[in-house]
């Protein structure tokens, strides 16, 4: 069991160097095998759980808030929310544009209301780290920096991150919350990944560095294209995310995949595995997201962070995704 933990930010909130995927509980996997995925996670020493409000609305029958409710339901039936970092989101859903912007959003409003439907689906008083799930340029920073100032205040929250956001907007939260006292962005959400670089490398991560603000990015395993499951068209009838991994199918793609192969056998790993710990080898990095329909997948992410990648492998791979 990997002990190596890892703060979040400038907080006293330490994880271990992998968060679990909420997104697909209430999607791809029901109640009882999400619990199950969940209890041998717990029971591997990991504790970061991360999910949303609105997970999974694009399930037809589903209406949001699914992965918090099975998540509520496992904390209270284990008796463990103290053991557990819990991470949510707020603010994904936008405002119709009839609204002139008010009611969702990261309005303040909107905040304030979502905040106490996740709390009652998550069965808590208390969430962990509660990040924006997206900019929202139509909402000033100093309003929904004042609604988590306020949270953080009630001690409904303990933390607050984002995701989503441009390096110009992150760094703007940053002045705003010096500017007026309020609680910093400790973390990012991102998406990056093997052959999701180029914007986080470029711009995001010397924002993040400079203010050790702590790195978890989601799509960690690209939709599961970096497993080596998908490596042709007929491949991405496999699975609900087939369509999305579609844009991987290519030179660059294929010559990543070539490199996680060589990799993996080299270090008697799988892809999976050494695309993980190529992420927590990366500088900021705090703990990659990824998320697990069965327990054989949940053992191919936990295994990832007990690898520790030579110089060779990394520069290696590092070359086939530039």
């Amino acid at each position: 069991m990997t002990t190596i933990t890892r703060p979040l930010g400038n907080s006293d909130i330490t994880v271990r160097p992998l968060c679990l995927g909420g997104n697909v509980f209430g999607w791809t996997i029901d109640e009882p095998a999400s619990f199950r995925i969940l209890d041998a996670f717990a029971a591997a020493g990991f504790d970061f759980i991360d999910t949303a409000d609105m997970y999974s609305k694009w399930k037809p029958g589903n209406t949001g808030g699914e992965s918090e409710t099975i998540l509520g339901n496992w904390m209270k039936s284990r008796n463990n929310r103290n053991k557990i970092i819990l991470a949510t989101k707020v603010g994904m859903e936008m405002p119709a544009e009839s609204s002139g912007g008010a009611g969702k959003g990261l309005s303040k409003k909107w905040i304030l209301h979502e905040v106490e439907a996740s709390l009652a689906r998550l069965q808590t008083d208390y969430i962990d780290l509660y990040q924006s799930h997206q900019d929202d340029p139509a909402t000033p920073l100093e309003e929904t920096l004042d609604a988590f100032a306020q949270l953080v205040k009630q001690g409904k929250v303990r933390l607050i991150g984002a995701s989503n956001f441009s390096a110009e907007r992150l760094a703007e939260s940053l002045k705003v919350s010096t500017k007026h006292g309020y609680p910093r962005y400790e973390t990012l959400q991102p998406h990056f990944n093997l052959v999701e670089r180029k914007e986080f490398e470029s711009t995001l991560r010397p924002v993040c560095a400079s203010h050790n603000i702590g790195v978890i990015p989601y799509f960690s395993l690209a939709s599961g294209f970096l497993t080596g499951k998908y490596r042709t068209e007929a491949d991405l009838a496999k699975s609900p995310r087939g369509q999305g991994i579609k844009k991987y199918l290519n030179p660059r793609g294929l010559r990543v995949l070539a490199a996680l192969d060589e990799v993996a056998k080299r270090h008697k790993a799988t892809p999976a595995q050494v695309a993980l710990a190529w992420l927590i080898a990366q500088p900021t990095i705090t703990a990659p997201i990824a998320s697990a329909t069965t327990l054989k997948q949940l053992e191919d992410l936990l295994a990832s962070t007990r690898l520790q990648l030579d110089e060779q492998s990394i520069t290696q791979l590092n070359a086939a995704s530039a």
